[in-house]
């Protein structure tokens, strides 16, 4: 049972409702011991950081920054916040000190909570330049203080600020200011700010995305009514919650009562996985882009007969659930009867190795959906709901729906309360309680990002077939070749990310002869096939630079792209001895390459490829 509350007072209104039941499971900093938390105490653990947020003196509708990766310490924040009516403005733990510098500063953020040493560090190196900025207040009690920080205090120390004194506790009271905090919640609106979220910037300056009350409160009441995650569910929290994705799916689970595993160190989610067993999580195309390559390997290097059993298991289990489950076709009974035998044995076993042998569904999106991955995720056993959304829109525009049918390479269904429009140019336009209201301090950008009658410019292109709503590409991304030809850059990626051997891909073709790429291979596997093939290379640099090892590599790319017409394969590929990195400003913060850097970056190499 949904309980869509005001931000304000919902974990308070749930643990009413669920009591000593277990709420979080998380991990401290940089501990292996899983533990757990109830709603009781999630929900008094949420009074004290407001009590103490108003004993810092934040005020209604102030901006406070989070700049950390997930934790409790992060969910108490934001709900503290919201129960004192203030605005949290989420930073990605891992964004730069330019970053940080003109988050805080456009936002005028006075109080900025921090993660571990890494988000210390930088908070303090730009602290002189962000005049408005006050205190670090620290999540990670390890994390080592500078001694001629007089500005930073732990988070435990700050909690301190949210209990009352021996005089008030002899009088029963426990927390000092409750009655104002109650009060503020009283007052609470649904126009109210919620969040500031700024968008990861692949084509310039972060945009303050202002997300408000109501926005989340239509977007769980629309989300209740399709998305089936439920008290018995174990929720793991993958994604950063400064993501929209993820920010959204976590509340939406917290309406609905699940538990929510809380994962600190993304590199770590598939041991977590093996140890907390979650029915649900909600990821991007690539961690299943991920899980596909490392169980074609696993089987690549098993005898014929189990490759051969594999593969069979793997043709009855897309027969089973994508030639008719996805279509509302029921399987013949010969057919269903095989894919029980094959799903209880084979399946079973891979979903184990993952960790999900309890999985119920789980949420996708973030970019362009592989469909051999989408079929193979599907064909195991697993249901991957697939959607479309942005910030602006608060995460979901569209979902497929866990039961019913749906195309893959589709991206479901609009929920409720959104309409789309498709302009002339192919634009995808939207409308509804659940699109945001401008971007922060930009009243220009906002101007521009509406039609005139009112509907938000998505700027990605696509179409509605049989009620269903399929992405093309970003409007922005597509590629004109010098031969007239138009290009879908990401498209093409996505089919090469496939390969075992591809970590990144960025696809160059805008005012090119033909297209061609920058691929960052998997060095591990790169090198083991060296050595296996008596290779000799001192150095990343050669082994890149290799014929032998580009003739390998020419060979997979082409067998890749053989679906695709003539003038989108690639024709030319440079193997690059080092990962595109945020610090060269390459990367966003979720990972997204910037494709007008890495055309600076790498411009000799680039030119390279196309010299007569």
């Amino acid at each position: 049972m949904q309980i869509n509350s005001h931000l304000s007072v919902l974990v308070h209104d749930q643990a009413r409702r669920l009591g000593d039941r277990e709420a979080l499971i998380y991990r401290d900093f940089g501990s292996r011991e899983w533990k757990s938390c109830s709603w009781n105490q999630f929900s008094e653990k949420v009074k004290q950081v407001s009590n103490a947020m108003l004993n810092l003196g934040i005020r209604v509708q102030e901006n406070v920054g989070i700049f950390s990766q997930n934790s409790v310490q992060y969910l108490f924040c934001d709900f503290g916040a919201w129960g004192i009516r203030a605005v949290t403005i989420p930073f990605y733990a891992t964004s730069s000190e330019q970053q940080i510098q003109f988050m805080v500063n456009d936002a005028k953020i006075r109080f900025l909570f921090v993660g571990e040493q890494d988000q210390y560090d930088k908070a303090r190196r730009v602290f002189s330049t962000c005049h408005t900025l006050e205190r670090i207040i620290i999540f990670d009690r390890g994390v080592r203080i500078s001694t001629h920080d007089p500005n930073a205090m732990y988070f435990d120390d700050f909690l301190k600020l949210g209990e009352c004194s021996a005089e008030g506790r002899s009088q029963g009271q426990s927390l000092p200011r409750q009655t104002e905090v109650e009060a503020l919640q009283q007052q609470a609106s649904m126009d109210d700010i919620a969040n500031i979220l700024y968008t990861s910037g692949t084509t310039g300056d972060s945009k303050g995305v202002i997300l408000t009350m109501g926005q989340y409160h239509a977007a769980m009441e629309a989300n209740n009514k399709c998305v089936p995650v439920g008290e018995d569910d174990r929720v793991l929290n993958f994604l950063p919650f400064t993501h929209i994705f993820e920010k959204g799916w976590k509340i939406l689970c917290i309406t609905e009562g699940a538990r929510l595993i809380v994962n600190t160190y993304p590199q770590e989610v598939q041991q977590t996985m093996r140890e907390t067993h979650p029915t649900c999580m909600s990821s991007v195309p690539r961690f299943w882009e991920k899980v596909y390559m490392g169980v074609m390997e696993k089987i690549e290097g098993s005898s014929a007969v189990q490759r051969k059993m594999f593969k069979h298991a793997l043709a009855v289990g897309k027969k089973h659930n994508i030639d008719y489950l996805s279509k509302g076709k029921r399987p013949p009974m010969a057919l269903h009867m095989e894919y029980e035998m094959i799903n209880k044995t084979i399946f079973s076993l891979v979903r184990k190795e993952l960790g999900l042998q309890n999985a119920h569904f789980f949420p996708t999106a973030g970019a362009t959906v592989n469909p051999v991955v989408e079929e193979f995720v599907h064909s195991i056993g697993i249901n991957m709901v697939v959607g479309y959304g942005l910030t602006e829109s608060l995460a979901t525009v569209s979902c497929n729906h866990l039961g019913d049918p749906f195309t893959v390479g589709g991206v479901g269904i609009p929920i409720e309360g959104i309409s789309i429009k498709i302009s002339d140019e192919g634009e995808i336009l939207l409308k509804g309680p659940t699109i945001t209201r401008g971007y922060y301090n930009r009243d220009d950008l906002t101007k521009a990002a509406f039609t005139e009658d009112g509907y938000f410019r998505t700027g990605d292109s696509g179409y509605l077939e049989n009620g269903e709503l399929f992405l093309k590409e970003r409007i922005k991304d597509l590629f004109k070749t010098s031969n007239g030809k138009y290009i879908a850059p990401q498209m093409i990626e996505s089919k090469l990310l496939v390969d075992k051997y591809i970590d990144q891909v960025c696809i160059i073709a805008d005012q090119r002869k033909f297209v061609s790429a920058l691929i960052i291979p998997v060095y591990s596997l790169l090198e083991q096939y060296a050595r296996d093939h008596a290779i000799g290379f001192q150095n990343r640099e050669e082994l890149c630079a290799n014929e032998q090892i580009n003739q390998m590599m020419k060979e997979r790319i082409d067998t890749l792209q053989q679906q695709l017409a003539h003038y989108e394969q690639v024709k030319r590929f440079t193997l690059l001895p080092h990962h595109f990195s945020m610090e060269r400003g390459e990367l966003t913060n979720t990972l997204k390459i910037k494709r007008r850097v890495l055309n600076e970056n790498y411009k000799k190499e680039i030119d390279k490829m196309y010299e007569e």
